[in-house]
């Protein structure tokens, strides 16, 4: 999959493994899982393949985020998402990363 950060803190985190924004800082072992999840998003053909892994625990939301999906990062934190796909001679499957949540909160 194609992956797309719409907030610029998701894509330091992942390409850096901080962020310069303090407001957005995590734990050095959810950012590592966090990289780890996002490497898996980029190399999975398509959003199906997500339900082979059931530590993600995939789900499509409903309510108030219906069209995003999640993945689990650990049992606090969770991706959320939106995939889109682009059909031409490929199909292109686009993950736009909204957030890293606290599932919590």
């Amino acid at each position: 999959m194609e992956i797309k950060f719409e907030k610029e803190y998701l894509r330091e985190l992942y390409e850096v493994g901080k962020t310069t924004d303090k407001k957005y800082w995590f734990q050095p072992d959810v950012v590592k899982k966090y990289q780890a999840r996002i490497e898996t998003l980029e190399n999975a053909e398509n959003v199906n393949k997500l339900f082979t892994f059931n530590s993600f625990h995939y789900k499509v939301l409903k309510g108030d985020k219906k069209g995003v999906s999640s993945i689990r990062v650990n049992e606090q934190y969770r991706i959320e998402f939106k995939t889109t796909q682009v059909a031409s001679k490929t199909v292109v499957t686009v993950c736009n990363i909204l957030e890293l949540s606290n599932h919590y909160k």
